[in-house]
C-alpha cells in the first residue's frame, strides 16, 4: 500500500453545506477518472488496481458518505444527495471531462452521476451495480438482503452486546448455508479479535480473502448507511429503470453472473436479466458478463482495468 500511496496524495473538499468529501488524487496521466467504491468500503478499496490505471488516467477516488473519512451524516445517506455532491465534485474540484465508474452501491452512484453530471461526464464503467435488484419486491429475496441488510438492521435495533462484526458472524446467511457448525465459534473470534485490536480490521488468519475483504473498512463505516439500504430510502424514489433510461453517455456494465440457492434466492447483485434490461434501457452500453466476485476490480482486476482503459 505504501508503494501506491507514494503517487496518490489524500485531500478533502469542503462543501457549501460544510460536507466533506474524502479523496485521493493520483497523477496526471490523463483523462480524469472518478472511482466510487461499494457499501462498507472505502477509496483504499482500489489499492491493487490503482497503479496500472494511473499510468494512462488522472485519478480522483472517493469516500462515499458514511464510509472512510467523508461526512458521516445521515441526511447525506440517499442516493440524489450523494450523488448530487459528486456531480459538484467533478465540477469544482476535478474540473475537466471525466470517466465515472463505481462499484455496487457506488454503481448506482455513478450511474446517476453519468446520468445527471451533463458535459464533463464523458463515459460510465458500472461494476456489477444491484441494478432493480436492490428495489423494493426484489430486494427481500435476495442475498445482500438477507446476508447483511436484515441482520445490520437488528443489530441497529438490538442491546449491541457484542461488536457488529461477531453478530454478522453468528447471523450471516452465507454461514446458515454452508458452516452452520462453525458460525458460533467464528463470531466469538471476531468479539475478542476486537477486544485486543479495537482499531484494526477483523482477520481470520485461516479464511479466504475473500471473507476478511468483508471487514477491511468496517471499523469506518456507519451502520445508518446500510440502514437506508434496508428500509428502501437510499434510493431516494428514484426508479432503477428511469435512471437507467437517463444515461446518454458511452457505458459499460461489468456483471457477475446470476447464481441462486435452492431456494430461490439470488446470490448476486442483480440476475442476468435485470442486467441485460438496464444494459438495453442505456442503449449506448455493452454488457461483460463474467464468473466472479462481486467485487470484480479486485478479484478479476485485469478485466476491470481493460474496461476503464477501453473508454479511453
Amino acid at each position: 500500500m505504501n508503494r501506491v500511496l507514494k503517487y496518490f496524495v489524500e485531500k478533502q473538499a469542503k462543501l457549501d453545506d460544510g460536507s466533506i468529501i474524502n479523496y485521493a488524487e493520483g497523477p496526471n496521466n490523463g483523462k480524469a477518472l472518478l472511482l466510487i467504491h461499494g457499501q462498507t468500503g472505502a477509496w483504499k478499496d482500489y489499492i491493487t488496481v490503482l497503479p496500472e490505471l494511473s499510468k494512462k488516467w488522472h485519478i480522483f477516488a472517493v469516500d462515499c458518505y458514511g464510509h472512510g473519512n467523508s461526512s458521516h451524516d445521515i441526511s447525506k445517506y440517499y442516493l440524489d444527495k450523494n450523488g448530487n455532491d459528486l456531480i459538484w465534485f467533478i465540477n469544482n474540484v476535478i474540473g475537466k471531462e471525466t470517466l465515472v465508474s463505481g462499484h455496487s452501491s457506488g454503481g448506482l452512484l455513478a450511474a446517476y452521476v453519468a446520468a445527471y453530471g451533463k458535459s464533463l461526464i464523458v463515459g460510465a464503467v458500472l461494476e456489477d451495480p444491484p441494478v432493480f435488484s436492490t428495489e423494493k419486491g426484489n430486494f427481500e429475496k435476495s442475498f445482500a438482503y438477507l446476508d447483511t441488510y436484515k441482520p445490520m438492521h437488528e443489530y441497529i435495533n438490538s442491546e449491541k452486546k457484542e461488536c457488529w462484526e461477531a453478530f454478522y458472524m453468528r447471523n450471516c446467511l452465507w454461514g446458515k448455508l454452508y458452516m452452520p457448525k462453525a458460525m458460533d465459534s467464528l463470531a466469538n473470534y471476531a468479539q475478542k479479535y476486537r477486544n485486543k485490536n479495537p482499531e484494526k480490521p477483523i482477520k481470520y488468519f485461516y479464511m479466504p480473502n475473500s471473507i476478511n475483504v468483508i471487514f477491511l473498512f468496517m471499523k469506518e463505516y456507519d451502520l445508518k448507511f446500510g440502514e437506508n439500504f434496508y428500509n428502501f430510502s437510499w434510493h431516494s424514489g428514484i426508479n432503477h429503470k428511469e435512471l437507467m433510461k437517463d444515461i446518454s453517455v458511452p457505458t459499460i456494465f461489468l456483471h457477475a453472473v446470476e447464481a441462486y440457492t435452492e431456494d430461490g434466492i439470488l446470490m448476486a447483485a442483480s440476475s442476468n436479466k435485470q442486467a441485460r434490461q438496464a444494459v438495453e434501457l442505456i442503449g449506448n452500453c455493452e454488457l461483460i458478463e463474467l464468473k466472479s466476485n462481486h467485487n470484480i476490480h479486485r478479484f478479476k482486476p485485469k478485466v476491470f482495468i481493460n474496461a476503464i482503459n477501453k473508454m479511453k
